[in-house]
């Protein structure tokens, strides 16, 4: 043994070639275990939730990524797209391969004949509309897709928003308890000296109790508004972390004569039904078609390869064949190659089906009327979207201003009654009626801010946009 000889060489040297091979094949695992990991890591953070605040931008994303209605509607388009190569063998040729070996050991013969064989139905007004149909179903379920992604962005920014909103409503009902407590600490110390009634008092611990049933209510609706907005998402909630809680908005003017004309050009759904009325259509055509007869093309080539023979005789001497054999004889025989061609166009016609016939026809006018109505009816309810969607984007941004105006009169009020209560010139139920009022009013202006978001987001996917 000679254990120096190798030292201070690469682990490949010095190996024995099994060695060798083992060593690289451990390399090549380690290597790809190390990239299919990084691959799962990607895929994990492009699905899961942002380190930072989620942003609106972001949540869209991720119920994009992760939604099971998007997933459906992928999964109709490929079962389009499978109806689509299904028409393909009505109106395309169909080519078949045969090779035959034949063996018989009884007398040593051996053969073979391959055979190249198709058929053409070159012209069937049926199978031609069956993929006119595949063709507006495909272009159906493709904007149906489209319109499944605008309808999940839109589901995605109205749980945001509600996220956001019950943040900021949660805040208000904090503020409103940290001033009934002061209050009722105020009041407990006036009463203690005899300045204030009982009465007052109670008033004002009431008041404490209904603020902190209100902030516990607030508080849980948050914890319910982020579960919704994750199982939107496609994420646990305890993963979601922060949202980013910034509420703003500005009033916009919109043209409804605009709008409900991009509608009509742009929207998915609308088009979509279009598109699957025109496959309805034509799939009634393909069935109506049944009933005429179709022309077709069938062909073959054989080949009948060279065949060999030998046989073996045992028997005394005799004939075979018409040729003398003498026992023991070995006859040999074989044949060379040969081609053989085939050709025929023909017609066939079904003049009687058994009334499969009538049935595909009564199924295909079913559909035709379902999809009719269909696009009839979000054509016609199209303008009624558009302006109830705008009357409501007015009413938000006016409710908007009321609260803005209502919030500053609150605020001052509330000054002018604590001081009044101060010098005691006004009631607890005074101070308290002001509190509570100032609370509503900013209730009211976080919920129209958070309307205003959602129902802009609302025009955008009624005019065909948004996801």
């Amino acid at each position: 043994m000679r254990p120096a000889a190798n030292a201070g060489l690469l682990p490949e040297e010095g190996m024995t070639r099994n060695a060798r091979t083992i060593f690289l094949a451990l390399m090549i695992s380690a290597l790809w275990g190390t990239y299919s990991m990084g691959a799962e890591h990607k895929t994990a953070d492009a699905t899961s939730a942002p380190r930072g605040p989620l942003t609106i931008d972001e949540a869209v994303k991720l119920a994009l990524a992760n939604s099971s209605q998007i997933i459906g509607a992928e999964a109709s388009v490929l079962d389009a797209q499978s109806g689509i190569y299904r028409s393909y063998s009505g109106i395309l040729p169909s080519i078949s391969a045969d090779v035959a070996a034949a063996l018989r050991e009884d007398f040593e013969s051996y053969s073979s004949t391959p055979v190249i064989s198709g058929s053409w139905t070159f012209l069937d007004l049926s199978a031609l509309s069956a993929w006119s149909s595949a063709r507006s179903g495909l272009h159906s379920a493709e904007l149906a897709f489209k319109s499944t992604r605008q309808g999940v962005a839109l589901d995605a920014r109205r749980k945001f928003y509600d996220v956001v909103k019950s943040i900021h409503l949660s805040r208000v009902s904090s503020q409103a308890l940290r001033l009934s407590r002061d209050n009722e600490r105020r009041v407990k110390a006036l009463f203690d000296v005899g300045s204030v009634s009982r009465s007052d008092l109670l008033k004002a611990q009431v008041r404490t109790a209904q603020s902190e049933l209100d902030s516990l209510g607030k508080h849980n609706g948050i914890s319910v508004a982020r579960i919704t907005l994750a199982t939107a998402l496609g994420i646990v909630e305890r993963t979601m972390g922060e949202v980013d809680t910034v509420l703003t908005a500005e009033a916009q003017a919109y043209d409804e004569a605009q709008i409900l004309s991009e509608a009509e050009a742009a929207r998915p759904d609308l088009k979509s039904a279009k598109a699957d009325w025109n496959a309805a259509r034509a799939s009634l055509r393909a069935a109506n078609y049944l009933r005429l007869p179709a022309l077709f093309a069938r062909g073959s080539w054989t080949l009948r390869g060279p065949t060999s023979t030998s046989t073996t005789t045992f028997d005394e001497a005799g004939f075979y064949f018409g040729l003398p054999v003498q026992a023991g004889d070995k006859l040999s025989t074989r044949g060379d190659a040969d081609r053989a061609y085939t050709g025929e166009i023909g017609l066939t016609w079904n003049l009687f089906s058994g009334f499969a016939t009538e049935g595909s026809i009564a199924s295909s006018r079913a559909r035709v009327m379902r999809a009719k109505d269909n696009y009839e009816a979000l054509h016609r309810n199209l303008a009624s979207e558009v302006e109830q969607t705008l009357l409501t984007y007015r009413e938000v941004v006016a409710a908007y201003g009321v609260a803005q105006r209502a919030v500053e009169s609150a605020e001052e009020n509330m000054k002018l009654t604590q001081q009044k209560y101060n010098v005691g010139s006004a009631t607890i139920l005074d101070l308290i009626d002001a509190q509570v009022q100032l609370q509503q009013a900013e209730s009211d202006i976080v919920s129209a801010l958070a309307g205003i978001r959602v129902v802009e987001a609302t025009i955008e996917k009624v005019r065909g946009r948004g996801d």
